[in-house]
């Protein structure tokens, strides 16, 4: 480990449960930079805090290694084009896809949102529906016409599978201070489907692109450093119960931790990138060599369209584009904090702790001190999350199981840089589905393990409240 962290004894009072009783703040700072402005430790970007700021490589990628970040960034944004095509690196597209580029969801490498209108006023274009038939509490089988997710865009001469729709219900929360916030409840539906009736039995999940900053970090965090944070069954009586999600690597067959994805349904950034190509693009890679992307066999012409990619591999993208995607986004670095003299801010930092979001937003993690790239190893990151999954209660559950995670539950989001998604992406749209329009509406939407820790925000005065966003907004 590189740094020593000054909290240990902190640390140990989370582990124990007492943290919230006690009053303890979650406190960032190590030895190596006391005033807790480096969230990523030696690997956080200095730079500007603007609309570029999610979009740096890590402060500690060698200067040799630049080339290969940047050669990334240039696949991360290719346009892909449908078959055949004179560009053949860059053709396969679809037919059924999503976005063009993993730019297009994943906008200036941040977070994504919910169309501002129905079509054809807006489209949906930097967020998904998934799509599955519940078979267990943790299991699916995608519909049999429309596969595992829709796709609300397909190549020249094939219908698009449908369009996301959705309604807004208003709903008022009143503060203990008499304060009133509107929470908007959204009703999703699919209209415009291209292929007959979904089944009657397939449930919908939507999901915006989650911010792309700090992944190899929290790639490089060892299993069983997460696993020990994991209380199933809450044996310590505080209420929270995260479990890790295992789930099977599609390329090696390994039982391995979930990490990446809402629900925690991806083992490692490299199956992320082939799952997304797979899903969002229609694109063949190693692990997914499927030509004809999400096309099921109830979509003949899908099916029989033209694939692009090597006639040796049969791959639309190549080991060496998926390695370079894969490099670019473990090396996306995390921004440096801010307003840390704020009083404000300070005063949040103890209210955060007091409502207890560091049971599952947990503050600090350490990567290995052998990470196998040695720019991500040994650092004490704050990121805010224990990457396991919690139940965060009926009003947020999708009624679709995922992976190892049930319908309620979620991957605890990462926290760092999120005060800058205004400046990044032009929006403060919050949670899986976007739904959030704020920090205090997102935090109003917790449920189930998290239940308590919103309520206790609901009983803040206005100051409070205010110092508790700032706070987060800081991180």
């Amino acid at each position: 480990m590189r740094r020593i962290q000054v909290t240990r004894a902190f640390t140990a009072f989370l582990l124990a449960g007492f943290a919230v009783s006690m009053g303890f703040a979650a406190v960032c700072e190590t030895a190596a930079d006391p005033a807790g402005s480096l969230p990523a430790g030696d690997a956080t970007s200095l730079n500007a805090a603007d609309g570029n700021a999610f979009s740096h490589s890590s402060a500690t990628l060698p200067f040799e290694k630049e080339l290969d970040f940047k050669v990334g960034n240039g696949i991360f944004k290719k346009l892909w084009v449908s078959s055949p095509a004179s560009t053949k690196s860059s053709d396969g597209l679809g037919p059924l896809y999503n976005a063009r580029a993993c730019q297009r969801c994943h906008l200036k490498d941040g977070r994504g949102h919910p169309p501002a209108a129905n079509f054809p006023d807006d489209n949906a274009v930097s967020m998904l529906i998934r799509l599955g038939i519940p078979i267990s509490p943790r299991d699916t089988r995608p519909d049999p016409v429309y596969g595992g997710q829709l796709q609300d865009f397909a190549v020249a001469g094939i219908p698009i599978e449908g369009r996301p729709h959705v309604t807004w219900t208003e709903e008022l929360v009143a503060m203990a201070d008499g304060t009133e916030v509107s929470l908007r409840r959204p009703d999703w539906t699919v209209v415009d489907l291209g292929y007959g009736p979904m089944d009657p039995e397939t449930r919908t999940s939507v999901r915006i692109a989650p911010p792309m900053i700090g992944l190899g970090l929290l790639e490089a965090v060892p299993a069983d450093q997460i696993a020990a944070y994991a209380d199933p069954d809450d044996a310590n009586g505080d209420g929270i119960s995260g479990r890790a999600a295992e789930v099977t690597n599609a390329e090696t067959g390994e039982a391995m931790l979930g990490r990446f994805g809402w629900k925690a349904s991806q083992p490692t950034l490299r199956m992320q990138a082939q799952a997304a190509f797979l899903g969002d693009m229609g694109l063949a890679t190693t692990a997914f060599p499927f030509a004809h992307g999400d096309c099921t066999e109830g979509q003949k012409l899908c099916r029989e369209a033209p694939g692009g990619g090597s006639e040796a591999t049969g791959l639309e993208v190549s080991e060496t584009m998926l390695k370079l995607v894969v490099f670019y986004s473990r090396h996306l670095a995390v921004p440096a904090r801010r307003n840390l003299t704020d009083p404000a801010v300070s005063r949040g930092e103890a209210v955060f702790a007091e409502a207890g979001c560091a049971s599952c937003h947990r503050p600090s993690l350490t990567t290995a001190a052998d990470a196998e790239d040695p720019a991500l190893a040994g650092h004490t990151i704050f990121a805010f999350t224990d990457m396991l999954l919690h139940d965060m209660g009926p009003d947020l559950a999708d009624g679709l199981p995922e992976g190892d995670a049930e319908a309620s539950e979620w991957r605890t989001p990462p926290l760092w840089g999120i005060g800058l998604t205004e400046t990044v992406n032009g929006h403060t749209n919050f949670l899986h589905d976007g739904r959030a329009r704020s920090l205090l509406e997102a935090i109003l939407w917790h449920g189930g393990e998290a239940r308590a820790a919103r309520d206790h925000v609901v009983g803040l005065d206005a100051a409070d409240r205010d110092a508790l966003i700032a706070y987060i907004n800081s991180l």
